[in-house]
């Protein structure tokens, strides 16, 4: 079992920044992918973008390239989310989510469905 605790999160006006962080703590060895996923109401959930644990590498959604940046810290498990340039339409609740088993086919790192643990969430409200 893996469990991931989030911090940061809150009311930020448009144009403004705001950090997360996603501490893991249990069976967090393998680790493969480390992301990002956010829940509008009333909408899917999508993922925001992901790293990979060994690597670094990491892929952002179109909506948030140039945006938002997700850096890991291995020695601390812990993944961040640094967001600027926020709009009313980042609003959603943000989740951090792990890879723990390796897929048998490339790509499921894009799939906000994809990963194995997810944390509790924590809200991001953007305001005009």
């Amino acid at each position: 079992q893996v469990q991931l605790a989030e911090s940061g999160g809150g009311l930020v006006q448009a144009g403004g920044s705001l950090s997360l962080s996603c501490a893991a703590s249990g069976r967090t060895d393998p680790t493969y992918y480390m992301g990002w996923i956010r829940q509008a109401p009333g909408k899917e959930r999508e993922l925001v973008g992901t790293t990979a644990w060994s690597d670094g590498n990491t892929y952002y959604a179109d909506f948030v390239k140039g945006r938002f940046t997700i850096f890991r810290d291995r020695t601390k498990n812990t993944v961040y989310l640094q967001m600027s340039s926020l709009k009313p339409e980042d609003t959603a609740v943000y989740y951090c989510a792990t890879q723990t088993r390796k897929r048998p086919y490339r790509g499921s790192e894009y799939d906000a469905d994809e990963y194995d643990y997810y944390g509790q969430g924590t809200q991001v409200t953007v305001s005009n």
